[in-house]
């Protein structure tokens, strides 16, 4: 009995150990791995508060050797970045309103509502996704020149409130979860469907409103291509387009770029901290089945 028992022992110790082990080293490969992918990020940061002595220089120094934290102050006064964060915001919050309001309630219609050829049209809805944006460029350049919305924000923000594939996907398989005998039970109390979108989907999607969320507000503050084809007035500049006051046909001032660069990416690095828990919950599509 006891030879019997000390064999057990040692073998679930044997295997605390391995599991021991293997943690381990799946805890220094994930570090390595972060390190890797923050480098950027870090020489980014060492770049900014470097002189443009030691930027040019060769080799280059990884940390830097003096510290010009005043980089960030004379980024902001370089050109009128105050009023460029302000139209960013204004489009970047419009845009998030768009895609929550127009994406949660077709996403509703696809998962909980039934019609003749839904499938068919939420598989046309996807296959949107395969056409490449440059695709579309130049007709919706055409479009917006012809209606008269060049030079303003209206193409950046309206298509926003007409729905997007990918996002219509991840909420309808989010909604998909949602117990279908709530419905039932609001319809028999006379909920309409508006009323049971509103009142019932949106609070409990919340982990997927805020995935859509973030989506929406990391796509719309950090797009360049977009104002840079309908922006021609300088008031209307977001800060991608600032930006490239530091960019000159000889020389380009690589701190104050990436002063700025560091100052435009704490919103969106903000925003994903506040909604990291639902963020990870609505990337969970495994909880989408029918119910």
């Amino acid at each position: 009995m006891s030879l019997v028992s000390h064999k057990k022992t040692s073998y679930f110790e044997s295997v605390k150990v391995r599991k021991k082990i293997s943690k381990t080293i799946i805890t220094i490969i994930l570090i390595m791995g972060s390190l890797l992918i923050l480098s950027p990020v870090w020489w980014m940061f060492a770049t900014s508060v470097k002189s443009m002595g030691e930027i040019m220089q060769f080799p280059p120094t990884f940390i830097p050797k003096e510290w010009h934290f005043e980089n960030y102050i004379e980024t902001w006064k370089a050109a009128p970045f105050t009023h460029y964060l302000l139209n960013t915001l204004i489009i970047s919050l419009s845009v998030v309103i768009g895609n929550v309001v127009s994406n949660s309630f077709i996403a509703y219609g696809f998962a909980k509502i039934r019609f003749k050829g839904r499938n068919v049209l939420f598989a046309a809805v996807l296959a949107t996704m395969m056409i490449p944006g440059f695709v579309t460029m130049i007709p919706h350049y055409v479009m917006y020149s012809k209606i008269g919305w060049l030079n303003t924000y209206l193409p950046l923000i309206v298509p926003s409130f007409f729905g997007s594939a990918f996002n219509i996907f991840l909420l309808r398989q989010f909604f998909l979860g949602i117990p279908n005998e709530l419905i039932e039970a609001a319809k028999i109390d006379g909920a309409s469907h508006f009323y049971i979108w509103s009142r019932i989907m949106i609070p409990l999607a919340k982990p997927a409103i805020a995935t859509v969320t973030i989506f929406s507000f990391n796509g719309a503050w950090n797009d360049f291509l977009g104002p840079l084809l309908y922006i021609n007035n300088d008031s209307l500049y977001t800060l991608q387009l600032g930006l490239q006051v530091f960019k000159g046909q000889l020389e380009t001032q690589w701190n104050y770029l990436m002063a700025g660069s560091i100052l435009v990416l704490l919103p969106v690095i903000t925003l994903f901290f506040i909604f990291q828990r639902y963020f990870i919950e609505g990337m969970n599509l495994s909880s989408g089945s029918k119910g």
